[in-house]
């Protein structure tokens, strides 16, 4: 078998798929007489990753497997390829994620305890459509109220493989005042920097919000919004 076989097969296979792929579901790819080991699978990923550094295109390992992206710097200039507007999400969602990110498994009680305002239900009902959040159980009180988690497919999005990749918060606080809103692109760090990081660690409310707006999407100037590195899906 060509030496470059295998890492061919992988490099067409992560461009083909558009989605994280894993080893093993690579691995599938080939014939049951020349199936290279995990071992080497991910061998080849490895070296497909070092030519790729400092190129227009990197390799990622995500929680959902491995994928090509475009790297996050050139997502601003790549982006254009599609004129449409992207989808934009409030600071009420962003800010309603990160608490179920950091604090899960958490009630929405508990999240509007800690933002000081009531969720709107149209922000949970977004999260769960993208299947960012799910219901991982139920909160053992009167009224056993939902407990909210994330899902693999926001880890997937975000860029992340495991919540351990997502940066401490104290380490966040200490670097001083963070931008409440930025674009959002599919990096850890910037995912923190798009919500009010300092809110969510010292559990205060934001300041004189009295209404969650719609689903937290908008189309207006300012606000933060999808950064793709592939196109995106129809289904989204």
């Amino acid at each position: 078998m060509n030496e470059h076989y295998v890492r061919n097969v992988i490099e067409a296979a992560l461009l083909a798929a558009g989605r994280p792929v894993q080893p093993a579901e690579l691995a599938q790819l080939f014939d049951e007489s020349v199936r290279p080991t995990i071992e080497r699978i991910r061998a080849e990923i490895e070296s497909l990753a070092a030519q790729y550094s400092g190129r227009g295109i990197e390799i990622k390992e995500t929680a959902g497997g491995v994928r090509i992206q475009v790297c996050r710097e050139l997502a601003a200039e790549i982006s254009r390829l599609w004129p449409e507007r992207p989808a934009r999400y409030s600071r009420a969602l962003l800010e309603t994620l990160a608490l179920i990110a950091y604090r899960q498994p958490i009630t929405r009680g508990e999240i509007e305890a800690v933002r000081g305002v009531a969720v709107n239900p149209n922000i949970v009902r977004t999260l769960l459509e993208r299947n960012w959040v799910r219901v991982v159980g139920h909160r053992e009180v009167p009224g056993r109220p939902e407990l909210l988690g994330t899902t693999r497919d926001f880890l997937d999005y975000f860029g992340l493989k495991s919540l351990d990749e997502l940066p401490p918060l104290a380490e966040l606080k200490a670097a001083g005042e963070i931008p409440r809103q930025l674009d959002l692109q599919s990096d850890a760090a910037t995912f923190v920097a798009a919500v009010s990081v300092q809110e969510v660690a010292e559990a205060s409310a934001p300041e004189d919000e009295e209404h969650e707006d719609g689903d937290g999407l908008s189309a207006e100037s300012g606000e933060t919004r999808e950064l793709v590195a592939a196109p995106p899906n129809s289904d989204d």
